[in-house]
């Protein structure tokens, strides 16, 4: 399986839908997964997986407004009231 760490600025339509599906009220402490990258700084993300593809989204006050602002769009897009007139 790929594994793949993706900034929140790279992350595309599909990613954004698996984390929003995967944490629809929000990450918590317990969800974030931290290591260490090439150049020993520490690195804090939360996984979300496709078939063949481990996403790790890197967290942070803009990841959090990102998923807020892509739920807000698709509750939009889904409360639309079709009537017969």
């Amino acid at each position: 399986m790929l594994r793949k760490i993706v900034d929140y600025k790279k992350l595309n339509e599909d990613i954004l839908n698996l984390l929003v599906e995967k944490f629809p009220d929000g990450y918590d402490d317990d969800d974030i997964v931290s290591f260490r990258n090439i150049k020993n700084e520490v690195i804090e993300a939360v996984e979300v997986k496709t078939e063949d593809t481990i996403y790790l989204v890197k967290v942070g006050k803009r990841l959090v407004q990102a998923m807020a602002d892509f739920g807000d769009d698709i509750e939009t897009s889904d409360d639309v009231d079709f009537e017969k007139e």
